[in-house]
């Protein structure tokens, strides 16, 4: 659940997709997202990655598997195949038995020098709305987050862009261009419009990093109601 919101009372249960299927949920909705490939064992995972180009990233991936990073089940920046390789028979070796069926996901080592956080929430008070932050290092010292409710216009999503408070952020920075912000306002609305399933309990998008303006998803996550 998204920091900030609160999950409804007596919710129905719920259950998390796969990052992959969470990806494949959110790009068919619009998001920008880093190419991806699943794979099913090491020699797969090589192959992905020479396909979509060296340096990747390798995670495990199952819809038991939520919070990766906790449990040292990424590895970034893997440089050739004999590393994809090594990777991919790491993360394998770690899957446990309550983790179900995995699989591998290789991805693009998308590199930034800004990251911000998005997704949707359902408030037991509002009913869903989009939230757009700013993530990575100064995600906990800034405590920048805005709210909007779903679903969102376009005028709508500009306005919980210009809600941010470190605006400096968006603009050009480092020698990097101005964030795109009608591409912004299109993943917000695309993440709005999921809110119209309700089905669909939340999304976090975490990070988006931003690459020559555009901010693109490098990870997500989907928690469903659980049928």
């Amino acid at each position: 659940m998204l920091d900030g919101m609160d999950g409804p009372p007596g919710a129905p249960n719920t259950r998390t997709l796969s990052e992959a299927l969470s990806r494949r949920l959110v790009a068919d909705a619009g998001v920008a997202v880093s190419d991806w490939a699943t794979a099913p064992d090491p020699d797969a995972a090589v192959e992905a990655a020479s396909a979509m180009g060296l340096p990747v990233v390798a995670k495990l991936c199952g819809d038991s598997i939520a919070h990766k990073t906790e449990r040292g089940l990424v590895r970034l920046s893997l440089g050739s195949e004999d590393e994809v390789r090594a990777a991919a028979i790491e993360l394998l070796g770690a899957a446990t038995v309550a983790d179900g069926a995995v699989e591998l996901l290789v991805s693009t080592m998308v590199r930034g020098n800004r990251e911000l956080i998005a997704g949707m929430v359902r408030d037991p008070q509002f009913g869903p709305c989009v939230m757009l932050g700013v993530g990575g290092i100064l995600a906990e010292a800034l405590a920048d987050v805005a709210f909007r409710l779903a679903p969102l216009s376009a005028l709508d999503a500009h306005d919980l862009v210009d809600d941010l408070g470190a605006q400096a952020l968006l603009g050009a920075f480092r020698g990097e261009p101005a964030v795109d912000r009608d591409a912004l306002a299109d993943t917000l609305c695309a993440l709005g419009a999921l809110a119209a399933d309700p089905n669909v309990v939340s999304i976090d998008l975490n990070p988006l990093i931003v690459v020559d303006g555009v901010a693109v998803a490098v990870d997500a996550l989907v928690e469903v109601a659980d049928a």
